[in-house]
């Protein structure tokens, strides 16, 4: 059962911690630093996550994951945000094959360091960039998320293969959401200065 979409989403105020129970809309972060990095809802206690088998990685469950995921707020709003044209423009400039490498870069640049340059606030929610929209929904966006979404812990460079799944995760949610982009990309004329986006 997926939690009701909530009215006016690009009208809502949505940060990490928050949480709309009655939607069906939580935050299962922790708020004790000492507790586990993950648990039920922090506000109301609703355990409708299966972090054992969301912590397997395995990327023949992704529906699952991606289900869990939108239990939720932050990454149900992720889910729901309506791409800004900049960010349609860039996606289908650079169509399947362009996007998934620019995800890996992207992926390596933001979080594969054990200790990423101001973590927690180095993905922008939104913008002119499809891959920060996907790294939120696929809470792959800073170390703190993809430790307890992921079990990939915090304090050490991702590994090859982690890089890879977090890449994959991405990849999979724009593959959902820009369903009609091409392989390689096509030529769109650029957005000019004063347009509506």
């Amino acid at each position: 059962m997926s939690p009701k979409k909530p009215k006016e989403l690009d009208e809502l105020k949505v940060t990490c911690e928050s949480v709309d129970c009655e939607n069906g809309l939580h935050c299962f972060r922790q708020a004790k630093r000492k507790a586990k990095a993950h648990g039920p809802c922090r506000a109301c206690g609703a355990a409708l996550v299966d972090w054992d088998r969301i912590h397997t990685r395995d990327l023949l469950d992704v529906d699952h994951t991606f289900e869990a995921l939108r239990f939720e707020r932050i990454r149900h709003y992720a889910w729901h945000l309506k791409f800004s044209q900049h960010a349609v423009n860039y996606a289908r400039r650079a169509g399947y094959k362009g996007i998934e490498g620019r995800v890996r870069k992207r992926i390596r640049s933001a979080i594969g360091k054990a200790q990423p340059f101001r973590d927690g606030a180095q993905t922008p929610l939104g913008g002119k960039n499809p891959i920060y929209y996907a790294q939120h929904a696929t809470a792959t966006c800073c170390r703190r998320c993809l430790e307890y979404w992921h079990a990939i812990p915090q304090g050490n460079d991702l590994t090859h293969d982690q890089i890879e799944y977090a890449a994959e995760l991405v990849v999979n949610y724009l593959r959902l959401r820009l369903p009609d982009l091409t392989d390689h990309g096509e030529s769109v004329p650029p957005i000019r200065r004063g347009a509506r986006t």
